[in-house]
């Protein structure tokens, strides 16, 4: 029988308050988050994940001291074991980027697995390089170290696939179905800084792609939507518009609001707290007549349908890093996809 061993990548979070500090320190000492050479990048981590624990750990306090990302991934990747049936015997491992099950304990997990192919899946559905490549490097320099060479199958990125899009379609609806009087969607990602996607990172352009789609599926004539960046950290010029500026907007406006937050898939700190209780905060204060957070795909089933549908499809390709809708689908300006079109 084939062994399929499929890897879930996403980004972790602290399982506790004493594990904060640390786990920003990984984040920031990140060459694809600070992109200084060291040992100038590991002082500046040091020093920024230092600074910025105290107030990470209140905001860890509202969800019980720790992110709940990791049992939420555990779900999604018990979810697609399940779901595929079809692949043989089929083992789903999460790596998380900073904090554990780090790449190099799944590595060695994988390796004792002995499958007979690899599936690389980002639970990201639009590719950046600092989330999805950051991944991938770590990845392969860390199963080369290993001595794990196994045919290898990559995922680049999903922002259309539909299953995804009717999950968070679907999301959308029921809040727009709840809210009454006028109301405006504000489809929210994670925001970057301007250079980066300056340098041809497709990552913007995805998430608008993803917002387009669900506003297709929707199918409501006059939609007021718009897409939106948060967790703005630090003095460089992000990419915009902010989500804080639009909620100001909404007061203005007289309008209710819906925060999708249309890059996650599952919820952590962003959706929980920044969405849910900080920018809920924003919106009273600033006059919104009527506020909703749709919640993220996490297992939904229509959604690990789309996942287990993408790795059906990864293994029909040769291996290498292919966007989940076969072909490469980023314009030739954004230069870091590393999507290749399918043979």
């Amino acid at each position: 029988m084939t062994k399929t061993a499929i890897v879930l990548f996403n980004l972790g979070g602290p399982d506790r308050p004493d594990s904060v500090e640390p786990f920003l320190f990984n984040l920031f000492n990140d060459p694809a988050i600070i992109s200084l050479p060291n040992p100038f990048r590991f002082l500046v981590a040091k020093l920024i994940s230092r600074k910025r624990a105290p107030i990470a750990r209140e905001i860890y306090e509202n969800l019980g001291g720790g992110s709940p990302l990791l049992p939420n991934t555990e779900a999604q990747a018990e979810a697609l074991s399940a779901a595929l049936p079809d692949l043989g015997e089929v083992k789903c491992f999460i790596a998380m980027r900073y904090w554990h099950p780090m790449t190099d304990e799944t590595v060695q997990a994988v390796k004792a697995f002995a499958p007979d192919r690899v599936v690389l899946l980002p639970l990201y559905p639009q590719f950046s390089t600092t989330t999805t490549g950051s991944s991938l490097r770590l990845w392969n320099k860390r199963a080369e170290a290993a001595g794990l060479r196994v045919p290898t199958h990559v995922i680049g990125c999903y922002p259309r696939a539909s299953g995804y899009v009717n999950a968070v379609a679907g999301l959308v609806r029921k809040a727009l179905d709840g809210m009454e009087g006028r109301k405006r969607v504000l489809f929210s990602a994670h925001g970057l800084p301007k250079k980066v996607i300056d340098k041809g990172d497709p990552y913007q352009w995805q998430v608008e792609r993803s917002a387009e789609e669900v506003v297709k599926t929707l199918n409501i004539p006059d939609l007021d939507w718009i897409v939106c960046y948060q967790s703005r950290v630090g003095p460089l010029e992000w990419i915009g518009p902010s989500t804080d500026a639009e909620i100001l907007r909404a007061g203005k406006d007289g309008v209710g609001i819906i925060v999708c937050p249309i890059a996650f898939v599952s919820e952590h700190s962003e959706t929980l707290v920044e969405i849910e209780l900080e920018y809920r905060e924003l919106a009273e204060e600033s006059g919104v007549s009527a506020f909703a957070r749709v919640p993220t795909p996490g297992a939904d089933p229509l959604f690990i349908e789309a996942l287990a549908d993408l790795v059906r499809l990864a293994l029909q390709r040769p291996v290498g890093v292919c966007a989940g809708e076969g072909s490469r689908i980023c314009p030739v300006e954004f230069g870091k996809c590393p999507c290749r079109d399918a043979a």
